[in-house]
């Protein structure tokens, strides 16, 4: 089975980090590849209209592989130059194929996301949670700095102050720790996690495509954007939206109380 494991079930595509024996460990050579290609072949797709992301066995992802900081090896290999290089041309990659994924992402948090494992999950739109979850940014626990724009994401989810606690101490907070601080949108029981998240998915997924891939954009570029260009952005998108045939489906079922069928038209 291939390191990022793929299945499809109708409009939603379930992607797994698969090295369950290692607890899922991230960025070593050939990952980016990996993401950046699983995440241009959903945006192409225009029948996925939403994504979730886990992780295999026991945690969701325990971050960077620290054997490999050990020895020196891989992406973490070499000269200054040489690492500045692994991260821009590997983890970089994995993570703006990520960031760039078009449809909603769901990220259910089946374990422990530490490190870059954290930042991974944060990518998402959307995170769950597992009782068993785990969730820390311990980069300076193994004298390194988060290398992946963590401290970019992470205060834009929980606030500056939260953010600057986890990353100044290394703490590593439970699932109910995250849903009160806002990290997490719902806790749930780890035998129904991935029921919740596909179930949340599949709700996503009946909205009207094109609709929901410019939603996605206009969340992500409000946090960027001041006001009034986040205005002159919503007015022109929604120009196009309103002489799509969705729209048309939409009015029509709300008139006539029924539930729309959108056909991404």
């Amino acid at each position: 089975m291939a390191f990022l494991d793929i299945h499809r079930d109708g409009p939603v595509a379930t992607l797994t980090i698969n090295r369950p024996d290692t607890m899922n460990p991230l960025g070593n050579p050939g990952d980016g590849d990996a993401f950046a290609r699983v995440c241009s072949e959903i945006n192409r797709d225009t029948d996925i209209r939403c994504t979730v992301l886990t992780g295999a066995g026991r945690a969701f992802s325990a971050g960077g592989d620290v054997k490999a900081m050990r020895d020196k090896s891989g992406t973490f290999g070499g000269t200054p130059p040489a690492i500045s290089d692994g991260y821009r041309e590997n983890i970089h990659i994995m993570l703006r194929a990520l960031y760039g994924l078009r449809v909603p992402l769901i990220a259910a948090v089946n374990g422990p996301a530490i490190g870059l494992g954290c930042d991974v999950a944060c990518l998402g739109d959307i995170r769950i949670a597992s009782e068993k979850a785990k969730f820390g940014v311990t980069f300076l626990k193994l004298g390194i700095i988060p290398g992946d724009g963590g401290t970019w994401i992470l205060p834009r989810i929980i606030g500056p102050a939260r953010a600057a606690e986890l990353f100044y101490t290394g703490d590593v907070i439970d699932a109910d720790t995250a849903l009160d601080w806002g990290l997490v949108s719902r806790v749930v029981a780890p035998d129904t996690l991935l029921e919740e998240a596909r179930a949340l998915a599949h709700k996503i997924s009946a909205q009207p495509p094109h609709a929901l891939r410019q939603a996605k954009m206009l969340l992500r570029q409000g946090q960027q954007l001041s006001y009034d260009s986040a205005l002159e952005l919503a007015a022109n998108t929604q120009a196009m939206m309103h002489l799509t045939k969705d729209h048309e489906e939409g009015v029509a079922a709300l008139l006539e109380r029924r539930t729309a069928d959108f056909k991404g038209e």
